[in-house]
């Protein structure tokens, strides 16, 4: 009848509008499990542990998601797995999978971060191979996530190579650190400074991949505790020293990122943005990690200040992304509606 309220869309609309928003999901959405399974880590060694299960259960959960969405696309739209497999983007799937793996050992569940590393070792070198073919001069911070993927697996097997007193587990990671860092380099030399200033959050990742490359050394530190031989007093001296110069190289990037963005503000939001949250937090661990690695007690304070700043940038994000969710849903409904 004229004049009668419109019949709202059948559910069923909806939920069609809802996958057709998950399908358009670029690769970059792997920083969101990153940067939540990272505040996990850094709740954990802050003392906040109902926090950190929490943010461990949303990551699991998140990564599960997109692990099932990974699968589907290689088997079903193997066309579309192969197009996002070759973008700079792909190895944020290794990172993702490795920051949960972490988490899981961090809170003594060894078993599933095993696995992890397994799918984790897996998969690095397809992604790494594939996306690095299309490296070349002038990339945006994504580049960076072929240093942040090796390094991620050399953190998770350090942790589980203390946790079990592998040798093995932990020279096999001391490897990926030293692969991280000449990754790290030829990352640099392919990143475009202008990101600083106009990247739409991924440039963080530059110094999120120097924070990493931090939080390897630190762990591969800490897996040396006396039960199993690993290095000698040179092999230690050299990995301390790197270890605090990767540490400073993130805090001083952080401190470069952070005036860019006061500089140059970019408010409006953008996926890549959980690309900013991750290294935020992963400096902050980073910091606290190895403070307790090198005995320097006096990084623990910066550490946790940097942790909250981080803890509160994620709602921020996620409100962005919930209401970017949100409208494009509400816009594919409307646009499907009769007239």
């Amino acid at each position: 009848m004229p004049g009668s309220p419109a019949s709202p869309p059948p559910a069923r609309s909806y939920g069609s509008a809802l996958l057709v928003w998950w399908s358009r999901r670029p690769p970059a959405a792997g920083a969101a499990v990153m940067a939540t399974g990272i505040l996990s880590i850094g709740l954990h060694l802050t003392g906040h542990g109902t926090l950190a299960r929490v943010a461990l259960v949303m990551t699991a959960v998140a990564w599960l998601a997109l692990a099932a969405d990974f699968a589907v696309r290689l088997t079903r739209r193997r066309e579309q797995w192969l197009t996002e497999a070759r973008s700079p983007e792909a190895p944020a799937a290794v990172a993702a999978t490795t920051v949960l793996g972490t988490g899981l050992a961090t809170l003594g569940r060894p078993t599933p971060a095993e696995a992890l590393l397994a799918l984790g070792a897996v998969l690095w070198p397809v992604l790494l191979v594939t996306a690095g073919r299309r490296l070349h001069r002038g990339m945006p911070g994504t580049v960076f996530l072929c240093c942040v993927a090796t390094q991620g697996l050399a953190v998770l097997g350090a942790v589980l190579a203390r946790a079990e007193s592998a040798a093995w587990l932990a020279h096999t990671a001391l490897v990926l650190f030293w692969l991280g860092l000449v990754l790290y380099g030829v990352a640099l030399a392919l990143f475009d400074p202008r990101q600083v200033a106009e990247g739409a959050g991924d440039q963080w990742v530059a110094g999120g991949a120097a924070a990493i490359s931090a939080l390897a050394g630190a762990r591969l530190l800490a897996a040396d505790d006396g039960t199993v031989y690993l290095w000698n007093a040179d092999d230690t001296g050299v990995l301390r020293t790197v270890t605090v110069a990767m540490l400073v190289l993130a805090l001083a990037g952080y401190a470069v990122l952070l005036v860019a963005e006061v500089r140059w503000p970019r408010a409006r939001y953008d996926t890549r943005r959980w690309a900013t949250v991750f290294p935020m937090g992963m400096t902050a661990v980073a910091a606290l990690s190895v403070a307790s690695a090198v005995d320097v007690p006096s990084l623990k304070g910066p550490g946790q200040v940097l942790l909250w700043v981080a803890v509160a940038a994620w709602p921020v994000v996620a409100a962005g992304a919930l209401l970017t969710a949100l409208a494009s849903v509400g816009a594919s409904v409307r646009s499907r509606a009769p007239r």
